[in-house]
């Protein structure tokens, strides 16, 4: 598995705050967030269990207002937003919180990682969530 840098430098200091997913990403390809003709946002429902994570994509323009809300049934469970071709998250849920909202700086797919904390993912438990989704402006 090729790591990161900066992940790997967390995991030899012995920081523990990756998200499983990154740990053991599953077979699954980013889910394409559409907007129904009209609307500027959307409701997603969905589960994860163990070191399983989703990952969704959303193609927005440079100068618009991101805007990321994340339901969950298990206070294990928190998502990151990258930017595209983006090495860092501009957005990390664990120390962050779920909720996230700000004009993103350049244009293209935005990845949205829904996943649980690695003590939570070991426990193999499951996360119920709700992902609200919104890109508003230009």
């Amino acid at each position: 598995m090729k790591v990161k840098p900066f992940l790997a430098i967390a995991l030899l200091s012995g920081a523990y705050i990756v998200p499983a997913t990154l740990q053991a990403q599953d077979a699954s390809k980013p889910v394409a967030i559409q907007f129904a003709k009209g609307a500027s946002s959307k409701v997603i429902k969905g589960s994860i269990r163990g070191d399983q994570g989703r990952l969704y994509t959303i193609n927005i323009k440079a100068g618009q207002t991101l805007k990321v809300k994340l339901v969950t049934s298990n206070s294990s469970s928190y998502f990151n937003i990258t930017a595209p071709g983006a090495q860092e998250a501009l957005f990390i849920g664990s120390t962050e919180g779920n909720s996230y909202s700000g004009v993103v700086p350049s244009s293209g797919n935005y990845t949205i990682d829904v996943y649980l904390m690695r003590n939570a993912a070991r426990r193999n438990e499951t996360a119920n969530y709700t992902l609200t989704v919104s890109a508003t402006g230009k």
